[in-house]
């Protein structure tokens, strides 16, 4: 191929894309990109495979994406596809970021080195809770603004590099909120209960849909007030605060999920 040729071909992909600018996010970040005016049907975005919530803000349909927390700096691009099946890529910037690292002692040692059976029994659970995390409804978010759901000491942030008991974990996905056992949890926004139970890391646990990929999952409850299917408004009690899993102390653990992955709570809460 010659290089005008080469030119012209390279000149016809970059018609397809639609360029964000200064478009910049971080791991464990939220990032809002404007994906089409609003005039026009919202498109479909994707993201790593994943749909993404789109909503009408400014005039515009943007795009709420949830960045991984394992994403590496560079450029990564969504898909956004119109209702007549044009698709286009919209381009922006993953920067680095450093989370500090927190140290954790727990007590029973099996929530640091699981055995045999305590591993089958995480992985079982695990699926269920992934297809939690992923699932996808059409139903727009009643809101953006989420609201914390109880009111106490930020114990321990979301993307702390974490050990425990001196021994390298993943990092924090979610916010932790130290209050007494037996504290109403209340639904950070409104939403559908899609899964619950009590499980082997994050102890009874409630998974909220609040649609279109964004979802709340509240863990180590002491009791569970709903069930699979309940429709819930933002505010509302759905359990009690406890210690249950792997915790150190009484506390909620909240988890936001956006596109299947978990984000920063604080990004979406209401007034920060």
């Amino acid at each position: 191929m010659c290089v005008r040729s080469l030119i012209l071909v390279v000149f016809a992909c970059l018609a397809q894309v639609v360029w964000a600018g200064s478009a910049v996010s971080h791991p464990g970040g939220v990032l809002r990109l404007a994906v089409g005016p609003a005039e026009a049907p919202p498109p479909s975005v994707s993201f790593l495979g994943q749909r993404v919530l789109v909503h009408r803000h400014a005039g515009q349909w943007e795009a709420v994406v949830g960045i991984p927390l394992d994403a590496q700096p560079g450029w990564m691009t969504l898909e956004a596809r119109d209702p007549e099946g044009t698709a286009r890529a919209i381009p922006f910037t993953v920067e680095a970021f450093d989370y500090p690292v927190q140290h954790l002692r727990v007590r029973n040692k099996r929530h640091v080195n699981p055995n045999p059976e305590d591993l089958a029994r995480y992985q079982r659970e695990r699926d269920a809770q992934d297809r939690a995390k992923r699932a996808w409804r059409d139903t727009a978010p009643a809101s953006l603004s989420l609201s914390l759901p109880v009111t106490g000491r930020r114990s321990s942030a979301f993307g702390l590099r974490r050990t425990f008991n001196g021994e390298p974990r993943n990092p924090h996905s979610g916010l932790d909120v130290a209050v007494p056992v037996g504290t109403p949890v209340k639904a950070p926004a409104a939403g559908r209960v899609t899964l619950t139970g009590d499980y082997f890391f994050n102890g009874r646990t409630v998974f909220v849909d609040h649609g279109q990929g964004l979802i709340s999952m509240l863990c180590h409850l002491s009791r569970i007030d709903v069930a699979v299917g309940d429709e819930v408004r933002a505010g509302e009690v759905v359990a009690r605060s406890g210690v249950s899993g792997r915790a150190t102390g009484p506390h909620v653990h909240w988890s936001v999920f956006l596109n299947g992955t978990s984000v920063n709570p604080e990004a979406l809460v209401a007034g920060r």
